[in-house]
């Protein structure tokens, strides 16, 4: 019996061979020694007992027996020689008993090379086990700048609490990400328990994962289980059994796939045109039944009495209502700031049998994306930016436009050459808004600067600050909280007696996006959403839509006045774009001229401040509490960190 298993990994090692031959590849295994003559080895560390997977096994430590495996480690010699004799005598003995004696090998950049027990391997590899006991020596590469050594030294640090080398993830800040998803700090050690879980939880995973065929869909086992327990939470997905799991998978498989594609996000800039429909054409959504009456939620994180943003999204719902009088019912489920509550608050409005539900801030999109997937026939859209899944849509809102304007109002109004801008989060898209700003005033007056304050730091005042440096007039809120006395919001403008007037205000038109996004369901049925395994898709509509607007003081100079209707009609039409100028950031690297213009992506994830710009983004220690649960999900990470 050992004869004839060792024939079909024979077969499969000579059918591996040919098609590496085939693309041109090394048909061998690596050699380590080979790999090291061109590498800068820094240190050699003793591991001991380690139990390597058997996944991360790649190759061989010397030249030795190389040519005697493919590259999947399956032999290639005769079975009629002493090689094929004792590769089946070892595969009776784990047939019989199990393989027991480690082998020694050599771990590099988490890949591992055997010294001894290349035969053992390949046995075990055959009949699928998931690892293997082996004395490991690790060879420390000398840090640099390349990806893969950034990811291996994050490895390591994961590798010094977890002592878990399961995991590999391709993208930097992935192992932060898992702990916390486990819940775990990054310097706390794991015992025993936390240990076992993991790798019962992660072995089950894994062996779905490879048998679905993962290891084609350009995603490490480690990225895929990472989107997992991010979506499904890893407190509830470390009892799942196999045939869960499998269940699970088959539902994100889409998004799996779109990861491993590069999750590349369609930013629609513009609304589709939505013809009018005859008087015949009515409900076209919804249930089976033909009724044209359409429920819809709102899933808010504050109320509106107590948040300026749930409020904008409040009247959003209100103007909604209005705009389709007995065609549209709506609900609204306040202060879901939790994952559980967001989770709850998703499944009431599912019972209440709406059909469409909107998400209102980032930190929703875990709990959106699982309730997307549990629940296809029910379309959720978040509020959000620049985040790939294609079970649920996103939106928002191009804010830059009008902080274009501001900048270019406070620059004509200012008697000094200094703004103030107070930000509230450092998130995709809020650098483009400093910056647009900035850019604005520059437009006006070539020496104005704007000092950079940040609404999210701990025991910190902006407009405090900012005034006690003399600088007056100042971008701050965008819209009012109904139950807050303070009317700090738009470009203020503060007296010397204290008095705040507001010059100009942002303002978000949420209704006018709802409205549309209604429309566009109920012209082309419920599948006009449906792009699931096929894109990410982000509604980034501005001032063109009808979404973004400006509202000016009548008490503006004429003469400002008009300079800025005829902005921000020049920004409507699509004549004038904010970033159509030469513009270097700090360092002094020219961002965008005549020649180069940024893209929607590189505006959204800007994570560069423009040289006329005072001021840093707060590190994550220095914010409040729920400011680094939002930048943790959604911050950008600027290159520059000094102050100006």
């Amino acid at each position: 019996m050992a004869l004839y298993d060792y024939s079909r990994a024979l077969k499969s090692g000579r059918k591996q061979y040919q098609q590496s031959l085939a693309k041109g590849s090394y048909p061998y295994l690596p050699v380590l020694d080979d790999i090291l003559s061109y590498t800068d080895i820094v240190s050699e560390v003793n591991l001991g007992l380690v139990d390597i997977p058997l996944s991360r096994v790649i190759g061989t430590k010397t030249k030795g027996r190389t040519n005697a495996f493919a590259s999947n480690f399956m032999p290639l010699l005769a079975e009629k020689t002493e090689f094929g004799a004792k590769w089946a005598s070892l595969y009776d003995a784990q047939m019989e008993e199990g393989i027991h004696d480690p082998i020694l090998v050599y771990e590099f950049m988490n890949k591992y090379y055997v010294q001894e027990g290349n035969k053992r391997v390949s046995v075990l590899k055959y009949v699928g086990a998931f690892s293997i006991p082996g004395m490991v020596t690790r060879l420390l590469p000398r840090r640099s700048e390349e990806k893969e050594n950034k990811l291996y030294y994050e490895f390591l640090d994961f590798y010094q609490v977890s002592f878990n080398c399961d995991v590999w993830f391709s993208q930097e800040g992935s192992y932060k990400r898992l702990l916390k998803v486990m819940g775990m700090d990054p310097e706390e050690v794991w015992d025993d328990d936390v240990r076992s879980y993991f790798k019962a939880v992660y072995e089950r995973f894994s062996k779905i994962f490879d048998k679905q065929g993962g290891n084609k869909i350009g995603l490490t086992c480690s990225d895929a289980f990472l989107i997992y327990a991010e979506i499904y939470g890893y407190e509830e997905i470390k009892q799942r059994t196999e045939g869960q799991i499998q269940k699970d998978l088959d539902k994100i498989w889409p998004e799996l796939v779109l990861k491993g594609k590069g999750g590349d996000i369609a930013l629609v800039e513009q609304p589709e045109e939505v013809r009018q429909p005859s008087k015949g054409l009515r409900g076209i959504l919804l249930p089976s039944g033909g009724e044209e009456h359409m429920k819809i939620s709102f899933i808010y994180e504050k109320t509106p009495e107590t948040s300026s943003w749930t409020y904008g999204h409040e009247l959003g719902r209100l103007y909604l209502e209005e705009a389709f009088p007995g065609e549209v019912e709506t609900y609204f489920f306040n202060e879901a700031d939790t994952d559980v509550q967001v989770e709850q608050a998703i499944q009431l409005a599912i019972e209440a049998g709406s059909h469409l539900i909107f998400t209102t801030t980032p930190r929703m999109i875990q709990a959106s994306v699982k309730a997307a997937v549990e629940n296809p026939n029910v379309k959720i859209l978040n509020c959000n930016v620049n985040t790939s899944f294609s079970s649920v849509r996103t939106y928002y809102g191009r804010m830059y436009e009008a902080k274009f304007l501001l900048g270019s109002i406070g620059a004509a109004m200012a008697t000094n050459d200094n703004l103030g801008y107070i930000a509230d989060y450092p998130i995709y898209g809020s650098l483009a808004n400093v910056n647009a700003f900035a850019i604005g005033a520059r437009m006006i007056n070539p020496r104005a600067s704007v000092h950079l304050k940040w609404k999210s730091v701990k025991d910190r005042n902006g407009l405090e600050e900012l005034t006690q440096e003399g600088i007056t007039y100042i971008s701050a809120d965008d819209m009012i909280t109904p139950k807050s006395p303070a009317r700090e919001f738009g470009l203020l403008h503060k007296e010397d007696d204290g008095t705040l007037t507001t010059l100009a205000s942002t303002i978000w038109h949420w209704g006018k996006f709802y409205e549309r996004i209604v429309k566009q369901i109920r012209q082309s049925g419920k599948g006009s959403l449906d792009t699931k395994g096929k894109q990410a898709v982000n509604y980034w509509w501005g001032m063109s839509a009808g979404v973004i607007d400006v509202i000016c003081s009548q008490n503006l100079p004429r003469g400002t006045n008009r300079l800025i209707t005829f902005l921000k009609n020049s920004i409507q039409t699509g004549s004038f774009h904010p970033f159509d100028f030469d513009i270097y950031s700090r360092d002094g690297v020219c961002r965008c001229n005549g020649n180069y213009k940024l893209s929607p992506k590189e505006i959204v994830t800007m994570d560069w401040l423009a040289e006329n710009v005072i001021g840093s983004v707060p590190t994550l220690g220095e914010m409040t509490e729920d400011a680094q649960e939002l930048v943790k999900l959604h911050g950008i990470n600027l290159k520059e960190k000094t102050e100006a």
